[in-house]
């Protein structure tokens, strides 16, 4: 059996022995839509619950537009323009663009414009959200679980607030999008790590596909309601990174028509869990580094049983990433038990714990082996994982340990479909 991988820009094919007893879970594929940009101008025209765009916004207002940064697919490109298209009517100078980073690097200059393209770099403002320096920041209170606000200083300056991005589902949030622009994109680390403590991570519905009853997504939803966004443009994304719906309006009204749509293609039920799970972080530019491919190992996670094993397939050409702490979190750690224990010890919270929590969490269901072309085994060794240098070898390798007749599950586009026990 041969199955294609997204890794990177160009994939990887797998080749898998016929003998083999191989489920292939992928989602539902939906055409991308035939005009993309006529659907935005009609969304803009008539949004979910909220007046068309334009009447939003008046001449002497100041808006700020939230865009999603290098880690996500999201199309700015195709997206932005037409949002500064429908608000041409404001002036280039009362128009702020705010780089949802989280607690992310900055973008380059070159990854800017590869987002949002050269001429609107060059005509409009960008502001980089820096989570780590609180004089960029104001205070908004407590949330209901008693956490910090602190948001962007220059997103709430601005008289009308606009959020983007894209609907996939999320690890522990649920599904992005949403109010995900604002909590983290737009909020200072304190706010983050309150959100993303052990306990938030670590409850029950803090997981894939779950929105009522999990206390993350919650929080997000109502620390992006406290900003105040006046308008959500959220899309929705096949495998070829293709919009196939476009969903605006208020906050509430577009992200739960957003994820109703998703969960309909990107959920899919399966009879039991596997022994052996072959998975990506989604290619490019999601599989850019070994953080952001912890999410794929936990869609793998939900497939495999206990004592299994995932192999996820990740290029990771930023590397390990030198934000925040992740690396230096799993190099203090003898194993994943060791490093569960110091997650739940730490007070106050740490950076980058939420992500070492969930890659422990894993490592303790299953093993987990990575293939990534720009870490070398002792990178991958150093984050307490185990190197692949042959998927397919691998594979075989598990097969004489679990038996000939061990069953196997390809995600090939990984976390762009979570499965789930029927």
């Amino acid at each position: 059996m041969k199955i294609k991988l997204a890794y990177g820009k160009t994939g990887l094919d797998l080749s898998l022995p016929d003998d083999a007893d191989v489920t292939v879970v992928e989602p539902t594929y939906i055409p991308a839509l035939s005009d993309a940009r006529a659907a935005l101008r009609e969304a803009f025209e008539a949004p979910l619950e909220s007046p068309p765009l334009r009447e939003l916004v008046a001449p002497g207002q100041s808006v700020a537009i939230v865009f999603s940064d290098i880690t996500r697919p999201t199309p700015n490109h195709i997206i932005i323009p037409a949002l500064l298209e429908a608000l041409s009517h404001i002036p280039d100078a009362n128009i702020v663009l705010c780089n949802a980073l989280g607690t992310h690097r900055p973008n380059t200059d070159a990854e800017l414009r590869a987002m949002l393209g050269g001429a609107v770099v060059d005509r409009y403002r960008i502001e980089q959200n820096n989570s780590f320096d609180p004089a960029t920041q104001v205070h908004l209170g407590r949330s209901a679980r008693g956490h910090d606000i602190w948001i962007n200083r220059v997103y709430m300056e601005a008289d009308v607030k606009i959020l983007t991005g894209f609907i996939e589902p999320h690890f522990f949030a649920g599904f992005s999008g949403g109010g995900k622009a604002v909590m983290p994109g737009m909020a200072g680390q304190l706010t983050i790590l309150g959100n993303h403590d052990a306990g938030m991570v670590g409850h029950p519905k803090t997981t894939w596909g779950v929105t009522a009853g999990n206390p993350v997504w919650e929080e997000v939803r109502e620390i992006a309601l406290k900003t105040g966004p006046a308008f959500v443009l959220n899309v929705a994304l096949n495998r070829d990174k293709a919009i196939t719906g476009v969903f605006a309006g208020a906050l509430e009204a577009a992200h739960d028509a957003g994820v109703a749509f998703v969960r309909k293609t990107a959920m899919t039920p399966i009879a039991a869990p596997f022994d052996i799970v072959v998975g990506t972080n989604s290619g490019y530019p999601l599989d850019l580094n070994l953080y952001q491919t912890v999410k794929g190992m936990s869609a793998a996670a939900e497939a495999v049983r206990a004592g299994g094993a995932v192999v996820v397939a990740a290029e990771c050409w930023d590397g390990i990433p030198d934000h925040g702490l992740y690396s230096q979190l799993l190099r203090e750690a003898r194993d994943p038990d060791d490093l569960m224990a110091k997650v739940y010890a730490f007070d106050p919270p740490r950076q980058d714990q939420w992500q070492v929590q969930v890659q422990a969490r894993i490592q303790k269901k299953a093993d987990v082996y990575v293939y990534a072309g720009h870490l070398t085994p002792a990178q991958i060794t150093g984050a307490l994982l185990t190197p692949c240098t042959d998927i397919a070898a691998t594979v075989e390798a598990l097969r004489a340990r679990y038996g000939r007749d061990a069953r196997i599950c390809v995600m090939p586009e990984g976390p762009q479909t979570v499965p789930y026990l029927a």
